[in-house]
């Protein structure tokens, strides 16, 4: 007997006929419709254990994959339990599609029917975090409003979006064809030529031109325009935080991205146009709003509500790699003479100097021996722990996108489920993924150590153990002369993980190095436990530590 299909199926069939290969989430009463049309599809399905993980490893997916990450979740307490992970989305600019259950048809429009996980109105808690929300109340408005969320995370800048479907919409037989083909078609975002031009006099004529560069550059592909701008106006180029890649960490004109140190700031204030591509100018990126350019700025964003939000500009609502493009074309090329090279160099020997005076060997030594022993071609996922907001200024990222880290939006525990989603992405790879999380970090995520067992995903999920949330606890020390309620009581690591049967070690700062290089050669799942207690560099932003 020929099984009816259902609306369930429908969006499942949508989601392929998309391009969507493997979806995230969790099943819930209001979408098993939805799980039990996913068994019969085509679909490759990684189930976490939180919803908000779930998120978190769709982000992960999505970054590593260059495309939208589907993520399946159900009503009420499941969908919002997403909403911190789609939140880090959001704030980097991660197309995750997220495809929500909802209570049944009557129950909607606050008629407050008393269903299970009902809500007044589901779509308004999520319609100030992500890009755009649509809802398909019929089984025939499925297959566009897919298609429309789908295009929508994928037009520039990217984000989240949230799709809803009533749970008995999901679960009635419907006489809607199987989906074969669906469009979606992300909008381009080309500059306009005469702003273009405007950019190019201005750069042309500059002294002393500089370069930062964002996330925005990363996620356009745009880093070999970039290259080639900078070489030709021979300026000086700094990446944010997020644009870890955008430009060759060991280039005589990058400034790599000491962007909480004094000195960064102050070139760049220096620079009589400072062209920032993919950047809204943030804390993260101003050096704690710090900084104030003394010349001009050009500004290429491609999210509207950043541009000129900081700083004046001549302001380009563009998408940075057709923008980047352009301005390459239209800059005349500088004669080398070796100054601005001067500058970089003289730049970084005094970061060098600020941070060598500051007794932090150890720190130094343990991100070296990270990096070590990370292959070049290996994606990194830091969770909000010291020893990433270290790799924030002195990781050495050698590719666009293989460093990622929660400072978008700040939430726990994104390390290990992010990297799972990483993982996932390259299915079929020889490419091991890195997770570091501190040990509070980590138990927002410890669950997710059963997902990479079932799913036997190569992930190494490295663990510094200071005893409790070391970075809160410098912070209060620092400002009020001691901490309140970051001291942890947590489990022993590596039984933990072995109960999981996820291969465990504890290390030691001269055995890192060697250990977790074994452990991403590994197959599968590991954990290395690091006890170690890590200090950061004292801050220029706070008027400390600046000479």
């Amino acid at each position: 007997m020929t099984r009816a299909r259902t609306g369930g199926d429908l969006v499942v069939e949508s989601l392929t006929a998309l391009g969507a290969e493997c979806v995230f989430g969790i099943p819930g009463q209001h979408a098993l419709g939805l799980f039990d049309a996913l068994g019969r599809s085509g679909l490759r399905y990684v189930g976490l254990r939180v919803e908000n993980n779930a998120g978190f490893a769709a982000d992960g997916y999505a970054r590593t994959a260059g495309t939208v990450a589907p993520l399946l979740l159900s009503t009420g307490p499941g969908a919002l339990t997403s909403l911190a992970a789609l939140q880090e989305a959001a704030a980097a600019a991660v197309p995750v599609l997220a495809v929500s259950s909802q209570i049944p048809g009557p129950g909607l429009g606050g008629r407050r029917r008393g269903y299970l996980h009902e809500l007044v109105d589901q779509q308004a808690s999520f319609r100030d975090v992500v890009k755009s929300v649509h809802q398909a109340r019929s089984a025939s408005q499925i297959p566009s409003a897919l298609a429309a969320a789908w295009e929508s995370a994928l037009t520039v800048p990217h984000g989240p979006v949230w799709v809803e479907v009533p749970q008995d919409v999901l679960l009635a037989d419907t006489p809607v064809p199987p989906v074969t083909a669906l469009r979606a078609e992300p909008r381009p975002l080309p500059p306009r030529p005469e702003l273009i031009a405007e950019a190019a006099a201005l750069l042309g004529a500059a002294r002393r031109p500089a370069v930062l560069a964002g996330g925005g550059v990363v996620r356009a592909g745009a880093a070999d325009g970039l290259l080639r701008l900078a070489e030709r106006l021979r300026a000086p180029v700094a990446c944010t935080f997020g644009g870890k890649g955008a430009f060759p960490w060991e280039h005589p004109l990058s400034l790599q991205s000491w962007l909480e140190d004094r000195y960064t700031t102050e070139l760049l204030e220096d620079a009589d146009v400072l062209l920032v591509v993919g950047s809204g100018l943030g804390e993260l990126s101003s050096n704690y709003h710090t900084f104030a350019p003394r010349g001009r700025v050009v500004q290429i964003e491609a999210d509207l509500g950043k541009l000129e939000s900081n700083h004046p500009a001549l302001g380009i609502h563009a998408d940075a790699a057709p923008a980047l493009g352009a301005l390459g074309e239209a800059v005349p090329a500088r004669a080398a003479d070796g100054l601005a090279e001067a500058r970089v160099a003289d730049l970084l020997k005094r970061v060098r100097e600020r941070i060598a005076g500051q007794g932090l060997d150890l720190e130094q030594r343990v991100l070296a021996a990270v990096r070590a022993a990370l292959p070049d071609d290996a994606p990194a996922f830091f969770d909000m722990t010291i020893l990433g907001y270290w790799a924030w200024s002195a990781w050495d990222a050698r590719r666009p996108g293989a460093m990622h880290s929660a400072q978008g939006a700040g939430g726990l525990g994104y390390a290990l489920p992010a990297a799972l989603g990483a993982a996932a992405a390259l299915d079929g790879t020889p490419t091991p993924v890195l997770a570091v999380s501190g040990d509070g970090g980590a138990m927002y995520s410890i669950a997710e150590l059963a997902t990479a067992a079932q799913h036997r995903l190569p992930v190494t999920w490295l663990i510094v153990d200071d005893g409790g949330y070391g970075i809160l606890r410098e912070y209060m020390t620092g400002a009020f002369g001691g901490a309140t309620g970051t001291e942890l009581v947590r489990p022993d690591f590596v039984r933990l993980a072995e109960a999981f049967g996820v291969p465990a070690t504890a290390t030691t700062p001269d055995r890192l190095r060697s250990d977790l290089a074994a452990a991403l050669a590994a197959p599968g799942p590991s954990v290395v436990v690091l006890p170690v207690l890590l200090r950061m560099f004292e801050p220029t932003h706070l008027g400390v530590g600046g000479g």
